[in-house]
């Protein structure tokens, strides 16, 4: 049989070449080219013809006559996936999780599996491990006694077929980057490999309705490895994050079709696999045995879900030329802007002096909501003075030195409330109309009020 011909598509500009060049010569982008699969003919007419004819073409419907229909949900079983996914896996919705090596994609998806595996077929498709490593995996958590299906292949026409014959009604596989298909000549995990493979397991997917997920690498920048298609193909994308030598695991959804992004999930990885934090608040918080300065709890908001996380800050004198701003945890521009509006609307110089901000736990805050926290941390490690324990503060600080509000403020105080704080610093705005119980409030509007309402 004939060997398929190769294309070459440059990414710049859509232009094909029969062969690989270092510069794409209709745009002259270089290194654009990559493998693509040829399209096949369809229909009568070749390529392009056949329109008239076409036997797939779907009819055109106006928005009005398309009845809204509930998505069907089926729970993992575990409740802080569930909150990620938006309530749990949807049929034929594919998943992407990506994360460092052994964070515990893995460990999740083994669990995720062996409890769904109870009610429905479940196919755990592993391309990096042998059949024997999963078994040691599953052994070790306490999930050998388990029916899902075990398939080591890297494949994608080989994962299709059996896939067409067990009939999973939830499939992984482990990683997309080990997956190959025949039709294209590069080495799995080139970028026309992964993005031609993940192509065919999420049409098959649509079409067989499937819950599909897709565990992919992570560069050293932390971004998924393999072309920025990928994330556009799929209906959920996952992220682990969390350090190695911590016990706790965080999942934000970057990305979902079926709810809420930005939501974030909370694990702690044991010796029996991940569980899952019920009061995440509780792990983000220091216990310190007495007031400490530079330390100030917030209430920030991850997707429908309000923590408490404690912002440590130190301003020590510098020794150096250009003064360190160093933020972990936080946006370090952010950081930047808000030492210069201390500046000019509270009149505390800083330009000699290093700063450090951190957020305790691990947990990153990329809301605005952070920015009055942050002040008064460095205020209080500046002036060398404690804040109150039962303080909670939260609010977004303007340039010309307002303190704006942020969204949910309600929920977030009843959150302080729940958790045992008894004074809350917040923007006027946030300001509840009706009290609430135990919690004393103090509104603020501007920079020089908030810094006045803690001497």
């Amino acid at each position: 049989m004939a060997k398929a011909k190769v294309l070459y598509s440059c990414s710049a500009c859509g232009a094909t070449s029969p062969k690989w060049m270092g510069q794409c010569g209709d745009c002259g982008a270089w290194n654009t080219l990559s493998e693509v699969a040829p399209a096949a003919p369809t229909g009568r007419g070749g390529r392009f013809g056949g329109f008239a004819g076409s036997a797939g073409a779907q009819p055109v419907q106006r928005l009005a006559e398309v009845s809204p229909e509930d998505v069907a949900r089926t729970p993992t079983g575990i409740g802080e996936f569930d909150r990620v996914l938006g309530g749990g896996l949807v049929p034929g919705s594919v998943v992407l999780i990506g994360g460092d090596p052994g964070i515990g994609k893995s460990t999740l998806l083994l669990q995720t599996l062996v409890g769904m595996g109870r009610d429905g077929r479940a196919l755990y498709v592993t391309g990096e491990e042998s059949l024997q490593q999963v078994s040691l995996r599953a052994h070790r958590l306490g999930l050998a006694a388990s029916d899902i299906r075990l398939l080591s292949e890297t494949r994608v026409e080989n994962i299709l077929a059996t896939a067409a014959k067990e009939r999973p009604e939830v499939m992984v596989v482990d990683s997309i980057q080990t997956v190959y298909t025949e039709e294209l000549q590069s080495a799995p995990g080139a970028v026309a490999q992964v993005r031609e493979s993940a192509a065919q397991l999420v049409r098959h997917a649509k079409q067989t309705g499937v819950a599909l997920f897709l565990v992919g690498h992570v560069t050293k920048e932390g971004t998924l490895a393999g072309p920025r298609v990928l994330e556009h193909m799929v209906d959920t994308v996952l992220y682990f994050e969390g350090d190695a030598g911590s016990r706790y695991r965080l999942i934000r959804a970057f990305k979902n079709r079926f709810g809420a992004v930005n939501e974030l999930g909370v694990f702690a990885m044991t010796d029996r696999g991940l569980r899952e934090v019920n009061n995440p608040s509780a792990i983000f918080l220091s216990r310190h045995d007495e007031p400490v300065p530079g330390s100030v709890v917030m209430v920030t908001l991850e997707g429908s879900r309000p923590l408490l996380v404690e912002v440590q800050a130190l301003v020590d004198e510098s020794h150096l030329g250009n003064p360190r701003r160093i933020s972990t945890g936080l946006e370090h521009n952010r950081l930047a802007m808000l030492l210069a509006v201390l500046h000019r609307h509270g009149g505390v110089a800083t330009f000699d002096q290093d700063v450090f901000v951190n957020v305790v736990g691990g947990v990153r805050v990329t809301e605005t909501g952070a920015d009055l926290a942050m002040v008064l941390a460095m205020m209080s490690s500046l002036r060398n003075r404690t804040l109150a324990q039962d303080l909670v503060v939260f609010g977004e600080v303007g340039l010309a030195g307002e303190i704006r509000p942020v969204p949910s403020g309600q929920e977030r105080l009843h959150e302080a409330a729940k958790h045992g704080f008894k004074r809350a610093i917040v923007p006027k705005a946030n300001a509840p109309r009706q009290p609430i119980e135990g919690l004393q409030i103090t509104p603020v509007t501007r920079l020089h009020e908030a810094l006045s309402a803690v001497e």
